[in-house]
């Protein structure tokens, strides 16, 4: 499927378009729905490097068949009310994020509508392809693509740029596009991750061992060239360094490992399973590179890491929600998109302008 909007419009002034795209969620909390959305997830190559001859027996013939029932009533434990909550969360940050570019924009002395955004996951629903469409229909003729992955690695950050491109290939009249790589280092970000935190010890008290848990992938990866592990260290002890933390007072774990392969560690459960013999009865789990809440973050960490812990001799496990749509986050997202978008945010063409564009349009149609 290809984007298919209107040739750019004369007589409209050209907005610049942001992309906001994450990961994406089944439709339902349902066997055949999230069927229907891992056998697109575990088919994407950026995923999944097995030989796709090989892979295709495993997935078709043994995942696809007893993974769904499985996970479906793991989803089922976390949906809300509105929907999976990684779409919920993010559907909110990018309205929150419309209404700050809003304000920031019309400070500027421009329209506040100059900049358009849409949500587009990378599987499922609604699709990146379908949110370009809705961008170009606006006339955005500029795109800024915000991956919600602070931290950079080829089966998140690049697997979204490329279903990026492939949307747009077929596309006569291609938007200039820009890509945020990584944003795990932003000033911003760190300080609203901290401020999350040192609110949430306000409340129930400081622990014996501060948890911080990324996603894992492969440990190949890494010997690849993906920067993915060095990114999350890097986050963790910008983190750790904002809350004054030194090393014995917390952790980096990586979770949701799949398969028999090695991943990057230490994992997660693992470390939760040892912590109470190393006499650390008290934790508090964070996840650094989930900027919204979701399966991974609600049912592994918030339930299985519990179950883990407490049955290991632990006495005490919290889980730190994610920013989600707190106010900080959003200042820091829209400070990242605005400082991407230098050079592109300019007061638009003219009512005159824009008329004698359409004049020029339709001189050189005459003359063809």
């Amino acid at each position: 499927m290809t984007v298919s909007p209107p040739s750019p419009t004369h007589g409209r002034a050209p907005r610049v378009g942001i992309l906001f795209t994450n990961l994406g969620t089944p439709d339902a909390p349902t066997t055949s729905a999230v069927r229907r959305y891992l056998a697109e997830f575990l088919s994407d190559r950026r995923v999944v490097e097995i030989p796709p001859l090989v892979w295709k027996v495993i997935l078709h013939g043994i995942i696809l068949r007893t993974r769904p029932a499985k996970s479906a009533k793991k989803y089922a434990s976390v949906w809300m009310s509105e929907g999976s909550p990684l779409l919920v969360w993010t559907q909110r940050q990018a309205q929150y994020l419309r209404g700050a570019m809003g304000e920031k924009i019309r400070a500027m002395g421009l329209p506040s509508d100059i900049v358009k955004i849409e949500v587009g996951m990378r599987y499922g629903n609604p699709s990146i392809t379908s949110a370009l469409a809705k961008l170009k229909a606006e006339n955005c003729d500029r795109i800024l693509v915000l991956p919600m992955y602070p931290q950079y690695a080829a089966s998140t950050t690049a697997t979204a740029f490329d279903e990026v491109f492939r949307a747009l290939t077929k596309e006569r009249y291609m938007p200039a596009l820009r890509t945020i790589q990584s944003w795990h280092d932003d000033p911003s970000y760190i300080k609203a991750l901290a401020g999350r935190i040192t609110d949430f010890w306000g409340k129930h008290g400081r622990p014996d061992k501060l948890v911080m848990s990324f996603h894992g992938v492969p440990k190949f990866s890494l010997l690849k060239g993906d920067p993915y592990h060095c990114l999350c260290h890097v986050t963790a002890r910008l983190l750790a360094r904002e809350l004054g933390l030194n090393e014995s007072q917390w952790v980096l774990t990586f979770q949701s490992r799949f398969g028999k392969a090695e991943w990057l560690q230490p994992y997660t459960e693992a470390t939760l399973k040892a912590l109470p013999a190393q006499g650390a009865k008290r934790v508090h789990m964070v996840c650094p590179g989930f900027p919204a809440d979701c399966l991974e973050t609600l049912e592994e960490i918030a339930m299985e890491g519990k179950e883990t812990f407490l049955h290991a001799g632990g006495t005490h496990y919290e889980y730190i929600p994610a920013l989600n749509d707190h106010e900080s986050l959003i200042n820091a997202l829209t400070e990242l998109s605005l400082s991407n978008l230098q050079g592109w945010l300019a007061a638009p063409p003219s009512e005159a302008e824009l008329q004698a564009q359409v004049r020029r349009a339709k001189a050189l149609g005459a003359k063809d």
